[in-house]
């Protein structure tokens, strides 16, 4: 049954579909512990499982390791994200005092999002417990101390960035000099939104993936749905997926085209109004190009 299974997995990876997934590796004893660092390198995401960490480390080391994890694969641009918060609300209609806190902490930490399971799987109140995370996640944001974040990050990013690094955490920057209500990200693998989502700017990123058109020469397909659902792991990130006709390779027309469809869906979100200032990351030919848009009425 074991070969069975592991046969199966290997023709899974080796699909085509395979390339397009994210895999996120589960962290959940002392042996994940102990290779976190090789793990991270190749993983996409790391979900922690401190219920079962919690058994295999000693309680005192647990939130040690947490706040660890969630260091390195902020600083990594990976997403980090935490599960077992508010057991309790399995059965009760609100969190004890201290699972608020935890869930406010791991927020305050970094983390992209919160697992529920049992909470929402065979737990009474499900909806109000999903309302009350939200709402929780929602205040520490507010106190979430982004400039020291951002000096941090490039601090440990040194001076080794790649190019579209350099380029996405110089948008992040300007967006804060200017007071911008957005940063409007185009991309077609959702990779540059990503590096501008690691800096954790206090402006929502409005990714906006432009789709491909692929080819295995019996059909022809557009790439872009992957891309912008899986932007929704990450922390701060909107994504929305462009009109099919508007593909990457585009003229400068197009390009205007797709820009005036994003700003109007700032708007109509409430993100962006009128006379606000709006940072736009956009490749254009081989150049990545930062500007910065002063909105009228």
């Amino acid at each position: 049954m074991q070969k069975m299974f592991v046969m199966l997995v290997n023709f899974f990876l080796n699909s085509e579909t395979s390339t397009r997934l994210k895999y996120f590796a589960k962290i959940e004893n002392v042996e994940g512990l102990t290779h976190f660092d090789e793990i991270l390198q190749e993983a996409d995401g790391v979900i922690l499982s401190r219920g079962n960490l919690g058994i295999d480390l000693p309680p005192e080391k647990v939130f040690l390791f947490q706040k660890t994890a969630v260091f390195k694969c902020n600083m990594a641009g990976k997403p980090a994200v935490v599960t077992r918060v508010v057991d309790s609300m399995t059965e009760n209609l609100r969190p004890t005092r201290a699972e608020a806190t935890d869930v406010a902490n791991a927020i305050l930490d970094g983390s992209d999002a919160i697992l529920l399971g049992a909470e929402t799987l065979r737990g009474l109140y499900p909806v109000e417990t999903i309302s009350t995370v939200g709402r929780i996640c929602a205040e520490a944001e507010k106190v979430f101390n982004y400039d020291l974040y951002y000096k941090r990050a490039v601090k440990y990013a040194g001076d080794e960035m790649s190019h579209l690094e350099s380029i996405t955490s110089t948008a992040v920057r300007a967006a804060v000099k200017v007071k911008a209500s957005v940063i409007l990200c185009f991309t077609s693998t959702g990779r540059a939104a990503r590096f501008i989502a690691k800096y954790k700017p206090i402006t929502p990123v409005i990714s906006v993936v432009i789709p491909r058109l692929k080819t295995n020469q019996l059909r022809w397909t557009f790439t872009g749905a992957f891309e912008a659902r899986q932007s929704l792991i990450v922390r701060g990130i909107f994504p929305m997926l462009a009109d099919a006709r508007h593909q990457a390779e585009s003229t400068n027309a197009t390009n205007e085209s797709v820009l005036k469809v994003a700003l109007d869906h700032g708007k109509a979100s409430g993100l962006i109004k009128p006379h606000d200032r709006v940072v736009v990351c956009q490749k254009l030919g081989e150049a990545y190009v930062v500007k910065i848009l002063e909105l009228e009425d």
